[in-house]
């Protein structure tokens, strides 16, 4: 009988669809694991792919091609090194699982197919999969594992099964995305399977972005006493060996490095940054320009994005109008030459005189309103869109969850662009973050430390300068009083009501409500940007378009 065994985690960063490539990263780090001596290897949720695969699982050619590569991968076993948990779309008598298989002794020696396909928030697995039988665990050279796969820890049936089938350790694969404060949650539920079966869980999840997700692995280790074994970095990959010895009382890890937990303003920062740069490099983008204002916001996009790719790879372009003060421009200047990247100036005057003087027919006998002020930001769009495409860099958007919460942003203008690292982030949260780096050097970034936004950028009142000493609450309520709004009408579906009773101003509420929903048609033509909040705007929160309810219970 085996009373000692080693598992390697591999917290890796697959790239949607490259299968051959996730293969050739598998192979590498199977050899660093036999070198370390592991007795079995640990991939995340259908490594082989990338998750989440959305459609593209449907295609038979990629079907085929994951197949290829699993047996591929299975004829490595036959050296005797590490066996193989590998996470993968899998054919089965004409239906497709989310699959996770064992690898040994040159074969695909065993499977398991995820039973719990989470269909809510981010999650459509119930579109492109079928749900697999209750599972019973692995005997993986002596040892009975029970793999459930991902959402198959997140109710008790599955890992009682596994338990009452003869499971000695629990090992979970998963493409589980980042959401502040998801941490607490994810110990929790960990540590209340553990209570439940008595048995030791591993937690490997995938780390990287992919579109609007963002993964934070974070993978852990929990003893059957619900001790914490190990903790993995987060944001990054690793490989990690794990000792396992067979005692008395079942299967116990030894201790090992217990990686710090993060603040929200850490986390947050760090899946921006991790996001953009995946976003940028799997895509294959040479690197990114935005227009940078003299504003918290492009100040603050401008700092993630020198910080994920380096100051070489990041342009930004001030582009003043006859509302542009003398303080947004220095201040421009000042964040450009603080964060070490390019900064050039491209006035709009001429152009905005240009336009408005083909329209003064049109436009004879109407009041000048935002009809002018949107073309102001228009030109923008297409001047930074130009250099977009003459030099290769994406545009990178700048607007807060606040601004696409309530449709303060211009369609074909300040929302023109390919990301936005801000998109889930509200207004009153950029400015925590401003402070926060100001005051950190992130892990892992390619910025400078120290100080990278003038505090005037922090603390002059917001404005998008489309006319004449214009503030954003000029049209909004205070930042803290509309994010307080939003998130309650946003993230926790609050009612009318309900928020009122909050004590927020009836009228107000009531504005913003009418606000929030008027503008989802905008927000469907926004860029993707980084998921941060339980409720981002694109997978979280569906809303329709064409939408006549308000809540009028209460008014």
């Amino acid at each position: 009988m085996t009373d000692q065994f080693r598992i390697a985690l591999a917290q890796a960063n697959p790239l949607m669809g490259d299968i051959a490539g996730n293969l050739a990263k598998a192979r590498a780090m199977r050899a660093d694991a036999a070198c370390a001596g592991a007795d079995l290897i640990l991939f995340p949720e259908l490594y082989i792919v990338g998750y989440p695969p959305e459609d593209l699982v449907l295609k038979s050619a990629l079907q085929e091609d994951c197949r290829d590569a699993i047996e591929a991968l299975a004829a490595d076993t036959a050296d005797g090194g590490p066996a193989v948990l590998v996470g993968t779309p899998w054919v089965d008598a004409g239906r497709l699982y989310n699959a996770c298989l064992y690898l040994d002794d040159g074969k695909v020696a065993g499977h398991t197919y995820k039973r719990d396909l989470p269909n809510y928030g981010v999650f459509d697995e119930k579109r492109v999969f079928a749900a697999g039988p209750m599972p019973g665990p692995f005997n993986i050279r002596g040892i009975r594992i029970g793999v459930p796969v991902c959402e198959d820890i997140w109710t008790p049936e599955i890992v009682e099964c596994l338990s009452e089938t003869g499971g000695e350790i629990l090992l979970v694969p998963n493409g589980s995305p980042f959401a502040a404060g998801k941490e607490d949650v994810r110990l929790n539920l960990i540590v209340a399977r553990v209570k439940e079966s008595g048995l030791p869980l591993i937690y490997l999840n995938q780390v990287g972005g992919q579109d609007e997700l963002v993964f934070d692995g974070a993978s852990l280790v929990c003893n059957a006493d619900a001790s914490l074994a190990h903790a993995l970095p987060a944001w990054e990959e690793a490989l990690v060996v794990t000792e396992w010895t067979r005692g008395a009382n079942g299967w116990v890890c030894a201790k090992g490095e217990i990686t710090p937990e993060e603040d929200r303003e850490t986390s947050v920062y760090q899946a921006m940054m991790l996001g953009l740069r995946d976003y940028v490099n799997k895509n294959r983008f040479p690197g990114v320009v935005l227009g940078l204002s003299g504003g918290i916001d492009s100040a603050l996009s401008a700092a993630v994005a020198v910080d994920a790719l380096g100051p070489n790879r990041v342009r930004c372009v001030m582009l003043p109008s006859q509302y542009t003060s003398r303080e947004s421009l220095d201040d421009a200047a000042e964040v450009a030459r603080r964060l070490g990247c390019k900064h050039e100036t491209v006035p709009i005057e001429p152009t905005v005189e240009s336009v408005t003087h083909s329209l003064e027919n049109i436009f004879a006998g109407r009041a000048v309103d935002t009809t002018e002020e949107n073309i102001q930001s228009r030109i923008r769009g297409v001047i930074l869109m130009a250099i977009s495409n003459k030099f290769g860099p994406m545009l990178l958007t700048t607007g807060n969850k606040s601004e696409m919460s309530v449709g303060y942003a211009t369609l074909y203008g300040d929302m023109c662009g390919g990301f936005n690292v801000l998109k889930d982030v509200y207004k009153t949260e950029v400015f925590r973050l401003a402070r926060w780096r100001n005051a950190n050097f992130p892990r892992n970034a390619l910025g400078p430390a120290g100080r990278v936004m003038p505090e005037r950028v922090i603390t002059r009142p917001p404005s998008a300068e489309l006319r004449a000493d214009q503030k954003d609450e000029d049209s909004l309520p205070p930042y803290e009083v509309l994010d307080g709004i939003l998130e309650s009408l946003v993230e926790q579906e609050m009612s009318f009501g309900q928020v009122v009773a909050k004590g927020y101003d009836a009228a107000t509420v009531k504005r913003v409500e009418q606000l929030l929903y008027t503008s989802e048609y905008k927000r469907r033509q926004a860029p993707p940007g980084v998921k941060i909040t339980a409720k981002n705007f694109g997978r979280a929160r569906r809303y329709p378009i064409t939408n006549a309810f308000r809540d009028a219970r209460d008014v």
